[in-house]
């Protein structure tokens, strides 16, 4: 590590960032990911508008999250070789520009182009994650984390209800006009007040992104966390690609705006990262990740039993979105950890892990419910949640990065 790294976290370490600051960044952090869900509620208006097909407008969203996997691996990284102030004033500006061209879209070609850029500029909202790890204090790194979290997953959970909201009402194409002025408006206030950042890691691009495979041979606790982590993710996947399917059948026969209205089930979840971040500075995150494996477990097994119950449907969203959450920001927590210099292409690497984990979670539960239906899901959400729960127990021991990370 280099001496005017080792000084700066020194320094970092006795200056936690003051709370409107952590509020900022979590804001920035759920607007900034927002942009990539908006789109997936008002679909079949964009097919209208352009004449497509619907297998050509389901490319729309299918491009878009391609973009944000694209950006998690290639964007993400350079969080440690620049200054993440410019870094994201700069995604921010971008993003802006590239909401004003879908809105004004003169063509599907043009949409399917502004629908890959915001992907893959959505990543802007993991910068926020390394930031907050750097400006918080040891004592409180998982709080600090947790609720910087909260507003990344509120951002993604909420954007498909507003979106659907603003697209009913409005137009879809009103909704990222709207954004765009809202991320203009953020971009400016990140530049007044977000402190200058340090480079943490020296040479090239392309240095950078042979790196990522080096951090992960390199540290078996990251491997470790990639895992569970991707297992845990697997049942979002899971539950999310198929509850509008089990809702539209007997005996709920509900239609597509009550799946929508679970993303707010899914917010409540969400504001339970900080108290596991707590937690987790307290007790040490392998505590709370295996809490939120058993968590995950107990909730898909509930909606197992109990597959005709709305009470049980929402109780079971939320206890596994908690339990999802308590092994997202722990994780977080152990790996910013590993290597003060590379938290950005950590968090990036943990987030790459966690989107594939969600699409094979996604296809596995397509597989399940085509053929079990409900049943299969549930199941494929209890397996998933003992996996995960089975391999926290496995080595690596300790993380000598941190005295709170042991396992």
């Amino acid at each position: 590590m280099p001496k005017q790294a080792d000084l700066t976290e020194k320094i970092q370490d006795r200056q936690a960032a003051a709370p409107a600051l952590v509020w900022l960044m979590a804001i920035g952090s759920g607007v900034g990911v927002a942009n990539v869900c908006y789109v997936q509620p008002v679909i079949p208006l964009v097919q209208a508008d352009f004449a497509v097909s619907p297998e050509q407008a389901s490319l729309v969203p299918a491009i878009t999250q391609a973009g944000y996997a694209a950006g998690m691996m290639l964007l993400a990284p350079l969080g440690d070789l620049v200054d993440r102030k410019r870094l994201i004033f700069s995604k921010f500006a971008l993003l802006v520009a590239a909401l004003l061209a879908a809105a004004t879209a003169p063509s599907f070609s043009v949409m399917l182009f502004a629908s890959l850029t915001l992907g893959l500029l959505g990543s802007v909202g993991q910068d926020f994650i390394p930031l907050a790890a750097q400006h918080s204090t040891g004592e409180r790194r998982g709080r600090t984390i947790g609720l910087v979290t909260t507003g990344l997953l509120c951002g993604i959970l909420l954007s498909r209800t507003v979106g659907g909201l603003v697209g009913d009402l409005l137009g879809w194409r009103t909704m990222f006009g709207i954004a765009a002025a809202i991320v203009a408006l953020l971009a400016l206030a990140f530049w007044r007040f977000l402190p200058q950042q340090s480079v943490t890691a020296t040479g090239t691009y392309a240095g950078l992104l042979r790196s990522l495979a080096t951090l992960t041979y390199r540290h078996p606790i990251l491997r470790k966390a990639l895992a569970i982590q991707g297992l845990l993710a697997a049942t979002l996947g899971a539950f999310w690609s198929t509850l509008a399917l089990m809702l539209a059948e007997p005996p709920f026969q509900f239609g597509p705006g009550l799946a929508g209205a679970f993303g707010l089930v899914g917010a409540a979840g969400a504001f339970g990262a900080p108290l596991f971040g707590g937690f987790a500075d307290r007790k040490g995150p392998f505590v709370v990740i295996r809490v939120g494996c058993l968590l995950v477990a107990a909730a898909f097994a509930l909606m197992l039993m109990y597959p005709h119950s709305m009470v049980a449907l929402v109780v079971g969203a939320v206890i596994f979105d908690f339990g999802v959450m308590a092994g997202l920001v722990s994780h977080q927590t152990i790996v910013t950890a590993i290597d003060p210099n590379a938290r950005s292409r950590l968090n990036g690497l943990l987030m790459t892990g966690a989107m594939i984990g969600m699409a094979i979670g996604a296809a596995i539960g397509g597989w399940a419910w085509s053929r079990y239906g409900w049943t299969g899901v549930c199941m494929t959400g209890v397996t998933a949640g003992l996996l995960a729960l089975l391999r926290s127990f496995f080595p690596p021991i300790v993380q000598p990065a941190s005295k709170n990370s042991t396992s």
